[in-house]
């Protein structure tokens, strides 16, 4: 079954492409998120990836073309602020894998965009804050949806409506047959 042909807008709850646009308010945290520190990395990758529309095409650059064509200080600059996204989302709980993952987008760009006259061009492409900041919210979209089964699925939550007391606990449903 084709559904390509769909003119319905991405839902961000949706199982297929959870990868969302920097900023999308719509975007669903667990309530442990920081969601403050959420905004601050959204705001840092777009002042840095997605800033400005280029006028006549549908290419937005940010900052880090522009800081890495200042040789040496530029690419270290960049990286910088970059690593702030990832302290950011190590400090929200994403995994270490994905935290490799993000180091490794941060180290493309920095070797990348420190060649002179190629680097901003290719800075100008490679989004690596905005697809950093992609990666943490594809996480915590996991964890709302796995929030979202506990709580479905946790003994003592039928007819509270979800409403349950701190001592409470999580645990398997336990069932005793006597005779």
């Amino acid at each position: 079954m084709d559904d390509s042909s769909t003119d319905a807008p991405d839902d961000p709850t949706d199982d297929g492409d959870v990868l969302n646009d920097i900023g999308n308010d719509d975007f669903d945290v667990p309530d442990s998120v920081d969601e403050a520190a959420l905004d601050r990395m959204r705001a840092v990758a777009d002042l840095l990836d997605e800033a400005v529309t280029i006028p006549g095409t549908d290419v937005k650059v940010g900052l880090d073309p522009i800081v890495s064509a200042i040789p040496v200080v530029g690419p270290a600059l960049s990286a910088g602020v970059s690593l702030y996204i990832v302290l950011e989302a190590a400090n929200l709980g994403v995994p270490f894998t994905t935290v490799v993952r993000m180091l490794g987008n941060v180290t493309v760009d920095v070797a990348t965009g420190s060649i002179p006259v190629v680097g901003p061009i290719f800075d100008t492409f490679w989004k690596t804050n905005a697809w950093n900041v992609d990666l943490v919210e594809e996480f915590l979209e996991g964890e709302r949806r796995s929030d979202r089964e506990r709580r479905a699925f946790s003994p003592g939550r039928a007819g509270r409506q979800g409403k349950t007391t701190d001592d409470e606990d999580d645990c398997p449903i336990r069932i005793e047959v006597t005779d």
